[in-house]
């Protein structure tokens, strides 16, 4: 197995995740990631300022508003949101983001591979938990 691969596998073993861009819009993947993750069993946070809770959960404006540290963090925003994020995930010492299709670009990566993190990006979360 490849690494890129191995650190998919490794991610997807962690328990505690954060969706940022969480939404209530049920056609959007904000949406359909957060509510995946959970049916799989993960405990998942959802982050996004505009929204106090989605389907009764609450919902966080901020990363560092979060009561524990995720193991990982999903990006289902543009890049130009994302990158202001990376310096508070960094802060907190979480390793692992996930980025979704789209929500990255050379800049947010360069930025990620500076901080160190251990990212996937290509791959939808939806696909790899299969629908």
């Amino acid at each position: 197995m490849d690494s890129y691969n191995k650190l998919k596998e490794e991610m997807l073993n962690k328990k505690v995740w954060a969706v940022v861009g969480v939404t209530s819009n049920q056609d959007k993947f904000g949406y359909k990631i957060y509510k995946k993750l959970k049916k799989h069993g993960y405990i998942v946070y959802g982050i996004n300022p505009k929204y106090e809770e989605v389907d009764g959960d609450k919902i966080y404006k901020t990363i560092k508003d979060l009561p524990e540290k995720p193991d990982c963090v999903n990006m289902v925003v543009a890049p130009n949101i994302g990158i202001k994020m990376l310096k508070d995930i960094r802060d907190m010492g979480i390793e692992y983001i996930w980025f979704q299709p789209g929500t990255f670009n050379e800049e947010v990566i360069d930025t990620a591979e500076k901080y160190n993190f251990k990212m996937v990006y290509y791959d939808c979360v939806l696909v790899e938990l299969g629908e």
